[in-house]
């Protein structure tokens, strides 16, 4: 890998770890329906243009109903059941959970695939990372918090068929004109709820902030690099990334927001890690690599790359 590739790489892993710390931030004085039209906003005013200039955006026209899939399942839906969670979950517990997207697009792939054939390896990857799913939220996880475990399971389904979606249904579309659609129909969408729940003070500057980030960063400037990184590393080293992105949480969780280290943190994500591995690994085969690309941006907290991009991460 060049030096280039591998500064993307850092880049990635580490921009798109932060925003759980940053939701658990902005949740302390937003709503989560302000959080997320605020977020896409900035986001859709920021990607619109360059996908326009690239000429992104008339393509998806013949697909629009598989964009709206893609944009509830993937973003919409999403982003506010991870904002709600983050009112009662630490950011580096969801961070951890939302690892499992792996095992959960193994599975989905599974169901929804007939030439799909769940071996042994495979099934004892998800039995492990079901294991360490368990062991979170057995060791670390009060009763009164399962509703929001719950959101963040759903959230995790979302994010696991939404790459499955676009490679299935959205062959050779745009990327980035698939990204800035979803960020313009979201930000739309909650715009009415949003201006009736907006602060009657500004928020603080650490909440201004982390909305900025997590807005232009972790956001627009995210699927800039991600690009990037897939046309200079290739598809299946970029996806790599995954796997870094709750750890990443997890440091910032702990070190930042003095957030606990826990045994069911080291043990639960372990077992993720490990049985994420087993259970999207492929040794060939023409799909090799649906079920790991699954598990992308969505271990990440942000929305699976679709189109040509798509296709090119394998």
């Amino acid at each position: 890998m060049t030096r280039r590739g591998w500064l993307l790489f850092a880049a990635m892993a580490v921009i798109w770890g932060i925003p759980y710390l940053l939701i658990k931030i902005a949740v302390g004085e937003l709503t989560p329906v302000t959080l997320v039209f605020l977020r896409t906003a900035v986001g859709a005013a920021l990607l619109l243009p360059i996908a326009a200039a690239r000429g992104g955006l008339r393509p998806l026209l013949p697909y629009w109903r598989w964009v709206l899939a893609y944009t509830i399942v993937e973003v919409s839906l999403p982003w506010f059941l991870l904002a709600d969670a983050e009112r009662r979950l630490s950011s580096s517990l969801t961070g951890l959970l939302v690892a499992a997207v792996p095992l959960i697009g193994a599975v989905v792939t599974w169901l929804t695939r007939g030439d799909e054939r769940l071996d042994i390896r495979r099934v004892g990857g998800l039995v492990v990372g079901l294991a360490g799913v368990g062991a979170l939220v057995g060791l670390d996880v009060s009763f009164r918090d399962l509703g929001a475990v719950g959101e963040v399971a759903l959230v995790a389904v979302g994010y696991a068929t939404g790459p499955i979606i676009v490679a299935r249904r959205l062959p050779g579309v745009p990327s980035i004109g698939v990204v800035a659609a979803s960020l313009v129909v979201t930000a739309l969408a909650y715009a009415p709820l949003a201006s009736r729940q907006l602060p009657s003070t500004v928020p603080s500057p650490r909440v201004l902030l982390a909305v900025a980030v997590l807005a232009v960063v972790c956001t627009a400037l995210a699927f800039l690099l991600f690009f990037a990184l897939i046309g200079e590393v290739g598809p299946v080293r970029a996806t790599v990334i995954t796997y870094f992105n709750p750890a990443v949480a997890l440091l910032l969780g702990v070190t930042l927001l003095r957030e606990p280290f826990t045994l069911g943190a080291v043990i639960g994500f372990s077992l993720i890690l490990v049985g994420s591995l087993l259970a999207t690994r492929r040794a060939s085969g023409p799909a090799a690599g649906e079920a790991s690309s699954t598990s992308r941006s969505s271990a990440s907290g942000e929305p699976g790359t679709p189109g040509r991009l798509r296709r090119s991460r394998g």
